[in-house]
């Protein structure tokens, strides 16, 4: 791990709906292995104290992924003040359990929005500058939706994690060559507001006693698969969808 530090001491990350437990437990991880990060979220109070929590190396960026122009300013201004991002985690995301029938189009395109098009925005922004510097990292956080047809979650969430998997793939295939690795993780039920609020407690039960390991998912365990997949060791994995479900879903 020493070595990783080296490796990676003084790089920048960019961490996506970083407010969020997730978020922060995978932008924590990465500064705790020497990075620089950015903590991009919405909830721009909320990041001003989490960044406090973490140090000087941590640095909070209000912004809304799903609007291509202030993803535009916004890393124009961080070029500007800090650099290029050589890790980017794309895991702002937003859940609706509606299916076809409930999803209006405003709701649709909310979903993608959020989901897809940001991680798309940032992936454009920065990938060229990870190419030319001929080492970067990039992680999407996609779902074990995409994979089951959503056992719970809904009919534009789940497209929009398959649209998240799709774009990893042609991401990797683009930037093998250039020493830019793209995987993405397919989580089942962190133990975030995703499960404890927008979950009934007759669905958290019958999901426990579907999944074979019998809890959920903790923040931290994603945020150590992300410290893997950006760390040195991991430079020969690159278009990989990570299944990390407790063995709800094996393949």
């Amino acid at each position: 791990m020493n070595g990783q530090r080296e490796e990676l001491a003084g790089k920048l990350a960019l961490v996506t709906g970083a407010a969020g437990p997730t978020g922060f437990a995978i932008a924590e991880a990465l500064g705790e292995d020497g990075l620089r990060v950015l903590l991009a979220d919405i909830d721009a109070a909320r990041l001003e104290t989490l960044c406090g929590d973490l140090g000087e190396n941590a640095i909070a960026l209000p912004l809304d992924v799903s609007d291509a122009e202030a993803v535009a300013r916004i890393c124009a201004r961080v070029r500007a003040a800090h650099g290029s991002v050589s890790v980017l985690v794309n895991n702002a995301g937003i859940l609706s359990n509606h299916k076809a029938a409930e999803t209006t189009p405003q709701e649709w395109r909310r979903l993608m929005a959020v989901n897809l098009d940001g991680a798309f925005y940032l992936a454009r922004e920065w990938l060229p500058e990870m190419k030319q510097a001929g080492w970067g990292r990039i992680v999407n956080m996609c779902s074990l939706a995409m994979k089951t047809g959503g056992l719970t979650a809904g009919t534009a969430y789940t497209a929009s994690k398959g649209g998240m998997a799709a774009l990893t793939l042609s991401l990797a295939r683009e930037s093998a060559g250039d020493g830019v690795t793209v995987n993405a993780i397919a989580p089942a039920y962190i133990r975030t507001p995703m499960v404890t609020e927008q979950l009934t407690e007759a669905q958290r039960q019958e999901l426990l006693h579907q999944i074979p390991v019998g809890r959920f998912c903790e923040p931290e365990e994603i945020a150590f698969l992300v410290r893997y997949l950006v760390s040195p060791l991991a430079g020969f994995v690159t278009g990989e969808i990570v299944d990390i479900n407790g063995g709800l879903h094996l393949d």
